[in-house]
């Protein structure tokens, strides 16, 4: 109950990180802060579904080195099967970590109400209430992320060919520096066309798994919800997502660069340009790394996407009231009542919340009862 909670609690967990519409830049230095103060916590909650990851791209890496040189049929068929376990893994290990999210996400706002420490223990047991819708959304998730990623190729190959035609007749005209020029500038213009079609689409999707285990909505409710919700959110999770790219690959050099360098006292050449003549250990090694790494960075994607998450509600709902109001005035009473607005908290994420009745006329015949 939200009533047996104490007042003081909650002003203490709103004081640590106050509610306030974040710009991208903010977005990301909330959640550095919230990483640097919770850091062995997060690393074990992102670690599972990472391990599977990596667990997925060292049978991926043995059977794609070993395919080639198989001698016999039995051998094929074998490596075969390794390769599509190593990718069922890999993609198994991307949609559990969305559905980890929305775990994240239910342990911020707790959080934020009742200042509950973020543990790993709160975040799987939030997920464990609804694990399977969780998972039948991801996969829909997936789907559309595959969606967006065509959409934003065929934008990036639509104007590079037109800058390609113009480059073609300038060139013709005699203008090599006109036609550079136009070259440099549509290949700009391509990318951020395609970046920028890429994250829209992306972002109408980037909130069910916060809103099933936030609010207790249903998979098809809470993608509604979300694209609802997505409203001028290119810009912030363009930045946020660029930001973790950037730091998961430094972090991935600062851990190749030591296996780079025993690899070349050994005798072997480390630029990815000769990978397939690397032995099969360097090769399983460089594969484990890039998963370490992001067992280093995840958790910072995690709280970014549950920090935009209650940011969109603070921009278009005043959520920062709503969870004031639930930490100082307790739980609202169940009023047969249809708001657009989701719920500070649903108290029991694996049901939603009961649907409220149809007519008006039906209220009050209630209240004449």
């Amino acid at each position: 109950m939200l009533s047996s909670r104490s007042p003081t609690s909650g002003m203490l967990a709103s004081n640590q990180l106050q509610l306030a519409p974040l710009g991208a830049g903010d977005l990301i230095d909330r959640a550095v802060r919230l990483y640097r103060r919770h850091l062995l916590t997060l690393m074990r909650i992102a670690a599972p579904p990472v391990i599977i990851s990596a667990i997925g791209s060292v049978l991926w890496t043995i059977a794609w080195r070993n395919i080639a040189s198989t001698p016999d049929a039995a051998g094929l068929t074998f490596y075969v099967l390794l390769m599509i376990v190593g990718f069922v893994a890999i993609v198994g290990g991307y949609i559990f970590n969305m559905v980890v999210m929305g775990g994240a996400a239910r342990n911020l706002v707790t959080h934020l109400l009742w200042n509950e420490p973020v543990s790993a223990r709160a975040t799987y047991a939030a997920v464990r209430s609804r694990f399977w819708p969780l998972l039948g959304a991801m996969v829909i998730v997936s789907l559309w992320i595959v969606l967006s990623s065509i959409v934003a190729v065929i934008g990036w190959y639509s104007i590079f060919i037109g800058a390609i035609f113009a480059t073609l007749l300038f060139s013709q005209l005699g203008s090599v520096w006109i036609s550079a020029i136009i070259g440099i500038i549509g290949f700009a213009i391509a990318v951020f066309v395609s970046l920028w079609l890429f994250f829209f689409m992306i972002g109408r999707v980037a909130y069910v798994p916060q809103i099933m285990l936030v609010e207790g909505k249903q998979v098809f409710e809470s993608i509604g919800r979300s694209f609802s919700l997505a409203k001028g959110n290119v810009r912030r999770l363009a930045a946020m997502t660029l930001f973790i790219v950037f730091a998961t690959y430094s972090a991935l050099m600062i851990l190749v660069v030591p296996l780079g360098w025993y690899g070349y006292l050994n005798g072997i050449d480390p630029s990815p340009f000769n990978a397939a003549n690397w032995p099969t250990w360097y090769a399983v090694g460089y594969s484990i790394l890039q998963p370490l790494s992001s067992i280093l960075l995840a958790p910072i994607w995690m709280l970014g996407l549950s920090l935009l998450y209650v940011d969109e509600r603070v921009r278009h709902e005043a959520y920062d009231i709503e969870l004031m109001a639930s930490q100082r005035l307790g739980e609202m009473p169940k009023l047969d009542v249809m708001s657009p607005l989701g719920t500070a908290i649903a108290l029991e994420p694996s049901k939603a919340p009961p649907p409220p009745l149809t007519t008006y006329g039906k209220v009050l015949d209630l209240n004449r009862r």
